[in-house]
């Protein structure tokens, strides 16, 4: 087995006189799932043409399954890439029923079409029944997994998702994006997804890559780039932040928080400091405590599980938000010390003035 299923090596790629991708590199063991995450405009959907080959590189090399297919005199045809993909929409041909939608994606020399068909549903959790059905008969969920099945028919090597789950409504939307990396999973097919959604990339994949103006600023594991951001964008990009200036000094950052070890890259001096709103908590204190490090609660956003506190630190910081459980709260107008959890990450970059909280994504 071949050591990546993809390698993107120096990938450029122009519109006219604006530039898309520049120089992007990427790479992916077999089996796992890469989610390319960034806003609309960022260059990710031209990355997955590219990959496929609907769109011709600029410059740069891609690999699939060790085999290059796009490069110095080189461009392999899309129909010769062995790649499954999958739209936004699904795609399915509305005069077709399921089954020979499913069956279009097979080999020309499949044997029984009608097992094989009925296999490939079981795959994606539809039953045989279903075959007999049209597109406009099925819910969003049930017309991306028929599409999944059309896509797997082929045995790619490598699966591409283009924003699969972005027309689907939020509590379908979830349960479709889990069932359809199960069974990617589970098959052991190498999946590459390009979404807007944070949660969605952070949920699903191995690896994450977040995009930028054509960039990768991040590339690592959901629990990485999540937790230890190479710079503000892609932390905040990722999640909501709090953000204050701080001073370091031998790995231990100074704020309005007090003394907090930092975590990844050091530096000595000023900077921004950064915690996830999950890493605070604020508890009640008595009339008694006045000591230091006592904030107030400004305001109180009832989310259901959990609670937003906005709280006022005092001390010329701007107020932060604080997530935690809605069991019992602090009220507003209290008195709490905020606890933190963990450690924080540190940018050499300033905070723009009064930023406490970065807004949700």
């Amino acid at each position: 087995m071949t050591a990546t299923a993809l390698e993107v090596a120096g990938l450029v790629k122009s519109f006219d006189a604006h530039t898309v991708l520049h120089g992007v590199d990427l790479a992916m063991a077999p089996g796992t799932i890469t989610a390319v995450v960034g806003s609309s405009g960022c260059g990710k959907t031209t990355l997955l043409r590219l990959v496929a080959g609907f769109e011709t590189a600029d410059a740069g090399t891609i690999s699939i399954g060790g085999t290059q297919v796009v490069g110095a005199g080189t461009n392999v045809p899309a129909h010769r890439r062995d790649v499954g993909y999958v739209a936004q929409d699904g795609a399915l041909f509305p005069h077709l029923t399921v089954g020979q939608n499913i069956a279009y994606g097979l080999p020309k020399r499949t044997r029984d079409v009608k097992t094989r068909v009925a296999d490939l549903l079981g795959t994606v959790s539809l039953d045989a029944s279903y075959a007999a059905r049209r597109p406009h008969e099925l819910s969003g969920g049930q017309q991306q997994r028929v599409a999944l099945a059309r896509a797997l028919a082929r045995q790619p090597v490598l699966m591409l998702l283009d924003e699969p789950f972005s027309a689907l409504d939020t509590g379908l939307r979830a349960s479709t994006r889990k069932a359809v990396a199960a069974l990617l999973s589970e098959a052991g097919v190498t999946t590459l997804i390009v979404t807007h959604d944070q949660e969605e990339a952070l949920s699903i994949a191995d690896q994450v890559a977040v995009m930028r103006d054509g960039r990768f600023t991040s590339v690592g594991t959901p629990q990485g780039v999540y937790r230890e951001p190479n710079d503000r964008f892609t932390a905040e990009f990722l999640g909501d932040c709090v953000l204050m200036a701080c001073r370091v000094t031998d790995g231990v950052a100074e704020s309005a928080l007090g003394r907090l070890p930092v975590r990844g890259r050091l530096i000595d001096g000023p900077g921004t400091l950064m915690l996830r709103p999950e890493q605070l908590d604020a508890t009640t204190v008595s009339d008694d405590d006045r000591g230091d490090g006592i904030a107030t609660v400004l305001a109180s956003e009832f989310r259901g599980h959990d609670v937003l506190l906005t709280v006022d630190l005092g001390a010329d910081a701007a107020p932060i938000t604080v997530r935690q459980h809605s069991v019992s709260p602090p009220g507003v107008d209290a008195k709490v010390r905020i606890h933190v959890s963990g450690s924080a990450v540190v940018f050499g970059d300033q905070p723009h003035h009064g930023s406490g909280t970065a807004a949700e994504s």
